[in-house]
């Protein structure tokens, strides 16, 4: 670590920076270790004494910082050997993520969702229990993080597999890794090398699901969530951000169960596609548990 004397006679932009980082490489380290090792909490006590005498931050900012450093001076006093998820180590986690994001703002960056950090460890596949027959099939989305997104909510939610269009994103992407959290790891998927729905398509192309489970899209203009009769065995299809399910997949999909909405009551009137498909799958899951 960078010592305090020379880390602020540079200029406030770069001290600012190289103060992020060291912040942010003190959190993850926490998160992992579940403490502050001896000295670090002084060193960052003294750390957030420093950026508590910028005059420059903005008062709330300010006031932030100095909540940070009392709660980081209370470590280096007596420091904790309780876990990070334990209330005292939640509330150290938190005044170090606090300072971090006032100095990204400070110098002008954001962190992008992907970036969010969290000990992902590793998933034990032991401990799903999925719903037989809850299958899932993303049609041609293409951001990765929110390919990672569904994935996530999808095991979230007990879905038995992921069906994937050949042109949608890959949820071997580092952005889908990011937001998948590991889940792509335990839960099975298999993406298609030709349309599913295309009419020249053969019927060992479809596979066994797609031809004889029923279907039902994620699309505006359907059954509103509350009244819609979720099948205990089918494939959902949850399409583009930007155009939707497609016609040929809105046909079959006509042709078994139908099309789910989400009713809403603002302006706007949309979702973002991986929201929608969380909260319908989880509506999807109670049902399921319901009956």
């Amino acid at each position: 670590m960078i010592p305090l004397h020379k880390l602020s006679k540079l200029p406030r932009s770069q001290r600012l920076r190289k103060a992020a980082n060291l912040v942010r490489n003190a959190e993850r380290r926490f998160v992992l270790r579940g403490r502050l090792e001896a000295g670090e909490a002084e060193y960052f006590g003294r750390l957030l004494e420093l950026l508590a005498g910028d005059e420059g931050f903005p008062p709330l900012a300010a006031q932030a910082l100095k909540s940070a450093r009392a709660i980081i001076a209370a470590d280096a006093a007596a420091p904790s050997t309780a876990a990070v998820l334990s209330a005292e180590g939640k509330e150290i986690r938190r005044a170090l993520n606090t300072v971090y994001q006032i100095l990204l703002e400070e110098t002008g960056r954001f962190q992008a969702d992907w970036d969010f950090y969290e000990p992902d460890g590793t998933l034990d596949a032991a401990k799903r229990k999925p719903f037989a027959g809850m299958q899932v099939y993303l049609e041609d989305i293409r951001s990765p993080f929110n390919v990672g997104s569904m994935f996530r909510a999808a095991e979230s939610f007990g879905a038995e597999k992921i069906w994937l269009s050949p042109l949608c994103a890959d949820p071997r992407h580092k952005r889908a890794q990011r937001s998948a959290m590991g889940c792509m790891d335990i839960l099975p998927w298999e993406r298609f090398t030709r349309d599913p729905f295309a009419p020249e398509a053969e019927i060992s192309d479809l596979s066994l699901p797609f031809s004889e489970c029923p279907l039902f899209t994620l699309e505006t203009g359907g059954v509103p969530l509350a009244d819609f009769p979720f099948p205990p065995r089918g494939i959902m299809i949850a399409g583009s951000e930007e155009l939707g399910v497609s016609p040929r997949a809105l046909a079959a999909a006509d042709a078994s169960l139908g099309r789910v909405s989400i009713p809403s009551y603002g302006a706007k009137g949309s979702l973002n596609v991986s929201v929608a498909f969380g909260i319908v799958m989880q509506a999807w899951a109670a049902h399921l548990i319901k009956n």
